[in-house]
This record gives structure tokens, C-alpha cells and sequence, in this order.
């Protein structure tokens, strides 16, 4: 029987996919989106509720007779921990308590979290697990953390549900498609022990459906998820898959020592706070790029609710370069 979903965020990269993937299953469409924020076409009967997160009244029609709620909508780049509280944390104690004052048979509030709030694995191999204390490295992890304790606090009387995706690509997306435009020119720059590091990555098809899998299993009230492929890769993994489809010969790799990429860090950041604007890298990203072991478990995912991302890394790679060569990305 087709439910009424609320989903935030639906703009981005996830989102439209999630936004999609709700539209292709039939369900009920509602999205809350910014008063400025500019929409292309949406599915046809897609019910459209403008305002912001501070926006009470907003908030109270956006929740208000809706079965399940999939709060993707965040920032992820920032000035300080004020501006990070600002854009994801506030926002989800503002829904929750519209859907405590506004809908009280609410079937499911799924937020989309990361990985950053974890921080990052001891090894690279079977990585963290949700049992394990969170150590976030970074203004973006410990604002998402916040907003999952927020969650926690009130999943005794809201059912709630927290996913924690780790780097995600496919068609569409913008970050990973800096590395393969690398790629395609012979080179790759990489932050940190490239030899060493190892991280997680899933597909946006098999993450959006883990989304969904997760916002309606009964097992997963009250319970954080790892949405991940089951094996981690290395660079060179990355390298391999990509070769391929790019067609490169040679490939010169330079690793960027870590006392270096924190200078450029803080050089750049510093910059930043002083101009009011976020930086594409500052000393808190710099600490996420040179960490090791960005690896996560699917293992809780798969037993509760027989989650299994099916793209296998080379599968994922072609699909998504076939997909920048034809958009005239790369």
C-alpha cells in the first residue's frame, strides 16, 4: 500500500535519487524545500512545502499526516562548529519536535548521517562496527554525532532510525568525480599513507535502497546502520577499476605528506574565517583526508534487514564514468 514520505534534501545528490527510487515504488511524495531553493522537474504529484528549517509553521505542514520521514537536507562545508550546528543540527531538533507536536503516529524518521561521526576505523579491513565508541575527527563529524544523540534522546517516543553511508559515488556526484578527472590526465594526488589507506564506498543505487530498507524494517527502530559495500578498497583498487573505462597509460601518483596537507590547511582555512566563507579545505578537512582507515561494517545491516550492496566496485566505477563521458564532465 503506497506511503506518504517526507524527504528533505531532495535537490542533492542523494536526494534526487532517493526522490526517484520513491517515485518509481509509487508512494506519496512530499519534499521540504528552502524558499530559494531552485527545483527542475519534479515526478509528476510530488507535493512541494517551501520554508526553512527555523520556520516553525513550515516544519508543522511539511511533517504533518506524513507515514515516514527521510531527513537527507545538511551542510557540509562551514566556516566553525557554529555554522556545522546551524545547518545540521538545529534542523533535526526543529523536525523533531514538529513531529512531536504534529504527528504522533509517525511510522519512521530516517536521518541520513556519515561516517565522519564515527571517525575513522584502528584497521582497514572489517572497520568500525556501531557498537564502538564514536571518535569524529572533524566539525562536520561532531555536528553529525549531535544531531544523532539528538535522535537517540527522543527515540523513545519518536521511532527513529540513523544510516551512516561512507563515501558515496555514481552518476551525478561531484566529489568522487574529482579523483577520476585526475585520472583521465595521468595523475592522482592523494592526502596522507596512500599506500596504506583503505575506505569504504557504496554505489548511490544500492545506498538509496538501503535507505529505504532500513526506514521500514521493524528491527531497525532505535538503531544505527552502516550502509557499505562489503569490502573496502585501496587507491589502487580504485586505480584498477577505473583503468578501463579512462583508458590511461601511465599514472603518476603523488602522496602529499601529512605535516604538508595540515599547513595547507590551516593556511587556507585561516583564510576563510577571516572572508566569512567556507574553504574548500581547512584543518578539520585536512584531518579527515589524512586519516587511514575510513572503513565501516555492514554486518548489523545485513542481519536485521538483509541488506547487500550488489554493485561490485568495477561494475559501480564503469557505470559512473560512462555516465561523466556522456554528460561532457570529463
Amino acid at each position: 500500500m503506497p506511503e506518504t514520505i517526507l524527504l528533505t534534501g531532495s535537490t542533492g545528490f542523494i536526494g534526487l535519487r532517493v526522490l526517484d527510487y520513491l517515485a518509481n515504488k509509487g508512494d506519496i511524495i512530499r519534499v521540504f524545500l528552502r524558499t530559494e531553493s531552485v527545483v527542475g522537474t519534479l515526478p509528476e504529484g510530488v507535493e512541494v512545502v517551501r520554508g526553512s528549517f527555523s520556520d516553525l509553521e513550515a516544519l508543522a505542514c511539511a511533517v504533518r499526516g506524513v507515514d515516514r520521514i527521510v531527513h537527507l537536507a545538511g551542510l557540509t562545508k562551514a566556516v566553525d562548529e557554529a555554522g556545522y550546528n546551524a545547518g545540521n543540527v538545529t534542523p533535526v531538533e526543529n523536525l523533531l519536535d514538529a513531529i512531536s507536536e504534529h504527528n504522533k503516529t509517525l511510522k519512521r524518521f530516517l536521518f541520513v548521517s556519515s561516517l565522519t561521526a564515527a571517525g575513522p576505523a584502528s584497521e582497514g579491513l572489517c572497520g568500525v562496527r556501531e557498537s564502538d565508541f564514536p571518535n569524529p575527527v572533524s566539525a562536520y563529524g561532531r555536528s553529525k554525532l549531535r544531531a544523532e544523540t539528538l535522535c537517540m534522546e527522543r527515540s523513545t517516543d519518536i521511532p527513529i532510525t540513523i544510516v551512516r553511508p561512507p563515501a558515496v559515488y555514481g552518476p551525478g556526484d561531484r566529489d568522487v568525480l574529482q579523483v577520476f578527472q585526475m585520472l583521465a590526465k595521468g595523475v592522482l594526488v592523494t592526502a596522507g599513507s596512500a599506500a596504506k589507506q583503505r575506505f569504504s564506498m557504496i554505489y548511490i543505487d544500492d545506498l538509496v535502497s538501503g535507505i529505504m530498507m532500513a526506514a521500514r524494517a521493524d528491527k531497525s527502530v532505535g538503531r544505527i546502520y552502516y550502509i557499505t559495500s562489503r569490502h573496502s578498497c585501496s587507491w589502487d583498487d580504485l586505480i584498477a577499476a577505473s583503468q578501463p573505462v579512462i583508458g590511461f597509460k601511465k599514472l603518476l601518483k603523488i602522496s602529499l605528506p601529512k605535516p604538508l596537507v595540515y599547513l595547507v590547511g590551516l593556511v587556507i582555512g585561516s583564510a576563510g574565517v577571516f572572508s566569512g566563507k567556507p574553504s574548500l579545505i581547512n584543518r578539520d578537512k585536512a584531518n579527515e583526508l589524512v586519516q587511514d582507515y575510513w572503513v565501516c561494517s555492514p554486518d548489523r545491516a545485513e542481519l536485521d534487514f538483509g541488506f547487500n550492496a550488489g554493485t561490485s566496485l568495477d561494475e559501480g566505477v564503469a557505470k559512473t564514468i560512462s555516465w561523466y563521458y556522456r554528460q561532457g564532465w570529463m
